[in-house]
């Protein structure tokens, strides 16, 4: 048995020094190491030694498998820095070649054109205000004429948390919200997130934006809300753009309008984006009604003030010529690099 563990030493060592890659060192590591290598079953039979050969045997085994496994590893060790070399030797860096820039990420066109939006108005010194998405159904409908028994609340498809605290329909709730705050005169947009049951479509998502704009003062008229807005428009898509008015009803506002702008395709000479009218419309407007600023404590006979509401999905697609509101909340960059 003694002879057997000498020459298993002495054909380890020749294999393991001439073996040339990671996987013919484990495959000689299972031969000779392995539970069914050959130096296992050359301690299967110790069972048979007598008492005084056994730690003998036993601990020349012992040694033999300690030569093996430090050869693997010196083995293992060479082969590794053999390669690190080669490699080393192959991969040639030029240091002095001008690093390669990363790639620069583009504005979301959304951010673009709210952006404008926000300039445009500060310009005309509004103030930009935020506020809670989760709403409280006071503020999102009773404060704006609406009680609970108002047929207008069909029309939102409201996503209720409970019967008093809901996600806003609409950035109108901020109006009230600026009004109990601030005192006349008040000059505010507020950009934000609304929610409505919706099912998702090219021009419809339970997740949109919207801009709601606010001013009270005294002496205010429906010509200083044209005037404004007309401003805003030709700023937003050029001197050529036209504006109409048509009459509507909203319950917070008296009287109340939707503006369309002249289609921005066609010229307003009639098209399929435009359904052959010439016109897309663009927002809803109108004078606050009287009873709106009595609920935030302001003096109807003093002060007057006019109210505007815009859907930001809308004016980036007609801005940028977007067909698919989807396109806007996909996150693909072939859409986005193009902005």
């Amino acid at each position: 048995m003694k002879e057997k563990l000498q020459a298993i030493k002495a054909s380890a060592d020749e294999l393991i020094s001439n073996a040339q890659s990671a996987g013919e060192i484990e495959e000689l590591r299972v031969r000779f190491l392995g539970k069914k290598g050959e130096l296992t079953a050359i301690l299967k039979q110790m069972g048979g030694l007598s008492a005084e050969e056994r730690p003998v045997i036993g601990a020349l085994a012992n040694d033999v498998r300690e030569a093996i496994t430090a050869d693997i590893t010196n083995r293992t060790k060479q082969l590794e820095n053999a390669a690190l070399a080669k490699r080393l030797e192959s991969e040639n860096i030029d240091v002095t070649l001008p690093g390669t820039r990363p790639a620069q990420g583009k504005r979301h066109p959304f951010e673009l054109v709210l952006d404008e939006f926000k300039d445009i108005f500060i310009g005309m010194g509004f103030d930009v205000v935020s506020g809670p998405e989760i709403e409280l159904d006071h503020y999102n409908f009773e404060m704006l004429n609406m009680p609970k028994s108002h047929p207008a609340r069909d029309t939102q498809d409201t996503f209720y948390i409970n019967e008093n605290v809901l996600l806003r329909t609409q950035t109108s709730p901020m109006q009230i919200r600026t009004m109990e705050k601030q005192k006349p005169p008040i000059r505010m947009i507020c950009p934000g997130r609304v929610y409505r049951s919706d099912a998702v479509d090219a021009t419809h998502s339970p997740i949109f934006h919207q801009i709601e704009g606010l001013v009270v003062d005294e002496g205010v008229t429906f010509s200083d809300l044209k005037g404004t807005l007309e401003l805003f428009v030709k700023k937003l898509y050029g001197s050529e753009a036209r504006v109409r008015f048509r009459p509507h009803h909203f319950p917070y506002t008296e009287p109340s309008a939707e503006m369309d702008m002249s289609c921005f395709k066609c010229g307003g000479k009639g098209c399929p984006l435009c359904k052959g009218e010439g016109w897309i419309e663009l927002l809803g407007c109108g004078m606050v009604h009287p009873q709106v600023l009595e609920n935030c404590g302001i003096d109807s006979e003093k002060y007057t003030g006019f109210a505007f509401g815009m859907g930001l999905e809308r004016s980036v697609m007609m801005r940028y010529n977007i067909d698919d509101m989807r396109l806007l909340y996909e996150n693909d960059l072939r859409f986005l690099k193009q902005f």
